[in-house]
């Protein structure tokens, strides 16, 4: 990413961003770290970092290592429930600063420049731990030392003045587009602030004048203007459709490309680095699997050679002992003739004297004869077939040894088909398990769809059995939002005796009188999520009163928190309601949604839900088991899961037990 590019992007975080709770850091790869986080009312979000590369938003997970490496533990440890304070780009540099609040302040120092680096911080500017250990002779990226940013080079184009710019290229020795590029435009938005004006590209720096230099300065303005209030992200295409390039804004450079417009930068960068990282992911995993199917077609290979070899060795000595019969009565007498010359010649003087016979040609049955060796063994061409022949044992035993060899080869080939068998077994196995590896892989690399939530979806919300829509506040600012925004006069407000719950309302579209049965729906839903789920309470009080006993106004002396309200008059209590919810899936509202209230209104609507129980079980596990018992269909995730379940750890309650305890619950 450019300079440029983490201006537009840092802009975009920013408004992502804020207030934003880390939740947990992983390392997908050698110099990629994940930041998964949660924003109120909107769920989760995922940050990713690849040192030296990029920073945005994903939707794309990636597989993590099953042993987490030290530095991303290193960052849970001080990170985990912190909140994002702030995100800053450092003097229009390729580093950025993210402040994050936890009981102390931290830095999450990112260098996108050269191969760059994942920096964590502490208040006083310490280095923490680094992603990667390096030192230069001005610089040292180590724990315990202070961070110390590079030698800044050139200016802060994106805010400088006039005068500042005028030195600049004044005092340069290159042209006007490589003296922008160095000063932190690069390349690209250089030619493209210069296509604003009517400066040849190529023109001396410091043989601009003063009015060209204005109209650099206007369009560098421009540019930023264009950046920052009218972006058009987009990915460019080259001419075979693949991606080439990343850009926030349409420029001049690129007019006759094709490209895909995207709604925000964080998308386009996403779809522009991660669909490229998912490719390689999934190539590395299919080379891994090749080289181990590889070996075993190696293997498969071998035996069927050996097998092929067997065939042939049976074919052959069995046409080699035929032929001899077929010849027999030639090579008896060829022995005959041996023996009758071995009385009174060696091995060796025979071999002579029949070489020099069939030289002369005076013996035509001895051309059937190729050699014969000092231990008697007769070498023979018969109808161009090679066979030997040991005149010490005779006819038969020679022949039967090439039989034998035969029915040796003929023995060992049902051995080898089982081999070949098992090896094509193995092959199958393995060529099966790739498939599933894959398959599964390629759902964990799955783009994560977005739902787009209904309002009362951000918050807490489920339907009472007499059909009344009730909603409570996730955090401080939506307790404010569910009673100064989604509330109306005739509605009840409802609250757990507890400190730390949320407001509660039944909104009441008809002004009719709320039904008791929902009244005790709406306590139960506010006393479980409640610090009272939190702190392992079974039952807890809650009481309701009319919203305009509800009141932002303080007594005299006295504050209020934000999220926080006064109850003025008669509270009505209802007492010791279950601290307890199901949680399933329901069509409601056109659509089907995840739902987590009162059991005997998740009864009402679906079959498809659990009992939820305060328990010891973090909910990010047990939110796994949930989705398996409750969506065959897959149209949610986890993270839908978990943001529906009260904070804290919970456990599964068995529908028998539930009925034993709470069967006379109203």
């Amino acid at each position: 990413m450019s300079n440029v590019d983490i201006h537009r992007m840092v802009n975009e975080l920013n408004k992502e961003l804020i207030n934003t709770r880390i939740d947990k850091a992983y390392q997908p790869d050698v110099d990629t770290i994940r930041i998964k986080l949660r924003k109120a009312g909107e769920g989760r979000k995922d940050l990713v970092i690849q040192a030296g590369v990029r920073i945005h938003l994903t939707n794309y997970p990636q597989p993590n290592p099953t042993i987490p490496p030290n530095f991303p533990m290193l960052l849970r440890k001080h990170l985990s429930g912190g909140s994002i304070t702030s995100i800053e780009q450092h003097n229009f540099d390729r580093i950025i600063k993210i402040k994050v609040q936890k009981k102390e302040e931290y830095t999450i120092l990112v260098e996108l420049f050269s191969k760059g680096n994942i920096i964590l911080l502490d208040k006083d500017n310490n280095i923490i731990s680094p992603l990667k250990h390096k030192t230069w002779h001005d610089r040292k990226i180590t724990a315990h030392e202070e961070y110390k940013y590079p030698p800044e080079k050139g200016i802060n184009i994106n805010n400088c003045r006039f005068e500042d710019l005028k030195t600049v290229i004044n005092t340069s020795d290159r042209d006007i587009t490589r003296t922008l590029a160095t000063n932190g435009l690069g390349g690209l938005y250089a030619e493209e602030v210069i296509s604003y004006t009517s400066i040849n590209k190529e023109k001396l720096a410091k043989e601009l004048t003063d009015d060209e230099i204005t109209q650099l300065n206007n369009a560098i303005n421009e540019l930023f203007n264009k950046i920052e209030t009218n972006p058009q992200p987009q990915i460019i295409l080259d001419e075979n459709d693949k991606n080439k390039d990343l850009v926030p804004i349409t420029l001049n450079k690129y007019a006759q490309f094709k490209s895909k417009s995207f709604e925000t930068f964080n998308m386009a960068a996403d779809e522009f680095y991660s669909k490229k990282i998912v490719s390689d992911i999934k190539n590395k995993e299919e080379k891994l699997w090749a080289k181990r199917i590889g070996k075993f077609e190696k293997r498969l290979k071998m035996q069927e050679e050996t097998l092929e070899g067997f065939y042939k060795t049976i074919e052959d000595k069995q046409h080699k002992g035929d032929t001899i019969y077929a010849h027999y009565n030639e090579i008896q007498q060829i022995i005959n003739v041996i023996h009758q010359a071995r009385e009174n010649y060696s091995w060796k003087e025979i071999g002579s004297i029949i070489k020099k016979s069939k030289k002369e040609g005076k013996i035509p049955e001895l051309e059937m004869i190729e050699s014969i060796d000092k231990m008697g063994v007769i070498n023979l061409k018969l109808d161009d077939t090679h066979v030997q022949i040991d005149s010490n044992i005779g006819i038969p035993e020679s022949t039967e040894k090439y039989y034998n060899k035969g029915k040796k080869a003929k023995r060992k080939i049902d051995g080898v088909n089982k081999a070949i068998e098992n090896t094509k077994s193995e092959i199958k196995k393995l060529e099966d398990k790739k498939e599933v590896a894959i398959e599964l892989l390629r759902q964990k690399q799955e783009k994560r769809e977005k739902r787009e939530l209904k309002w009362y979806e951000k918050l807490r919300w489920f339907i009472s059995r007499d059909g009344y829509l009730v909603i409570g506040g996730r955090d401080a600012n939506s307790n404010e939002q569910v009673v100064k925004k989604y509330s109306k006069n005739n509605d009840i407000y409802l609250h757990c005796d507890i400190h730390g719950a949320p407001s509660t309302i039944i909104q009441n579209k008809n002004e009719d009188e709320i039904p008791e049965s929902t009244l005790y729906d709406a306590a139960c839903f506010a006393s479980s999520f409640s610090s009272a789920w939190t702190e392992g309470f079974s039952s807890y009080d809650a009481y309701w009163v009319t919203l305009d006993q509800v009141s932002k106004t303080p007594q005299s002396g006295e504050f209020l928190k934000k999220g926080a309200f006064v109850i003025r008059g008669k509270k009505n209590f209802i007492r010791n309601v279950p601290v307890l919810i199901a949680i399933g899936v329901v069509d409601y509202d056109d659509d089907k949604r995840i739902m987590a209230g009162p059991v005997e209104c998740l009864k009402e609507m679906t079959d498809k839900y659990v009992i939820v129980k305060p328990g010891f079980t973090k909910k990010e596990r047990i939110s796994k088991e949930i989705l398996h018992k409750i969506d065959a269909e897959k149209v949610f995730s986890i993270d839908d899961i978990v943001r529906s379940l009260p904070s804290g750890k919970c456990d599964l309650l068995d529908i028998r037990e539930y009925n034993q305890k709470y069967g006379k619950i109203r």
